[in-house]
This record gives C-alpha cells, sequence and structure tokens, in this order.
C-alpha cells in the first residue's frame, strides 16, 4: 500500500498518539550486540551503533543514556517519498521549545520528545493538525 505524498493530507491525518512507556537511546559496539537487545530500532554508523530501547530494559542492562523519551507516532501513513512533514513537525515543536528526534518508518513517523514535554507536545502536534484542516 503507498503512503500519502500529499503534505496538507498528512498534516490534517496525522493523529499523534502517545505511546506507552518511557524509551532511551544507548550506544552499542556492534550490530550483533545490538541485536541482541532485541530494540525498538537500531541504526548503525561509523562510530557505533544507536539502538533505541524501552528505559526499563536498559536500566535492568545498566546501560548509560543521557536523555529520556516519550514516543508519539503519527498514525497517518506518510509515504517515504513525502517532503515536508518532518518539516512541519520539528518546525511546529522548535516553535514551542521542545526537542524532537524523528524516526521514519515504512508506515508511520514517530517522534522522540523528552518526557516532561510529552503533554505539550502531543498538545502542539493536535494544533498542527487541526490548523492543517482550516
Amino acid at each position: 500500500m503507498t503512503g500519502e505524498v500529499d503534505l496538507k493530507k498528512l498534516i490534517q491525518g496525522m493523529r499523534p498518539e502517545l505511546n506507552q512507556g518511557e524509551y532511551v537511546y544507548c550506544l552499542m559496539d556492534s550490530k550483533e550486540r545490538a541485536k541482541e537487545l532485541d530494540p525498538l530500532c537500531y541504526f548503525h554508523e561509523k562510530e557505533g551503533v544507536t539502538v533505541i530501547l524501552p528505559k526499563e530494559k536498559a536500566d535492568s542492562l545498566s546501560l548509560p543514556y543521557d536523555t529520556i523519551c516519550a514516543w508519539i507516532t503519527l498514525t497517518v501513513h506518510s509515504s517515504l517519498e513525502a517532503v515536508g512533514l518532518t518539516a512541519a513537525v520539528s518546525n511546529t515543536l522548535t516553535e514551542a521549545n521542545i526537542s524532537c528526534n524523528i524516526v521514519a518508518a515504512f508506515h508511520h513517523d514517530h517522534i522522540f520528545t523528552p518526557v516532561k514535554d510529552a503533554r505539550r507536545a502531543m498538545d502542539t502536534l493536535h494544533k498542527l493538525a487541526s490548523a492543517g484542516s482550516e
């Protein structure tokens, strides 16, 4: 199924959803070690492998991390070739002084923001979606 590419439709239909739990970014020294952790996702860079894990799992393994994040899913099925959704979301959150890290997957975009800002981020994203409907 092909994802949506029209920015107006994406913003109108993005319906942010706050997922349960707290998540952290940790650095691993190999893909093999990262895979063993069964992370939410991982990305291999030349400096190491970044994993996103439930905080509880990182804590149980004594893995270091800096920021505790909330995970918000934009439930609209966005195309990987869509232009502007990431920019619109990050600009809106920037204006609200909310840090965000965006991960694009096949069906949806996922926003990781500090836990302390999760409610404000949700409110801000809902306002963006409502404004896109006007």
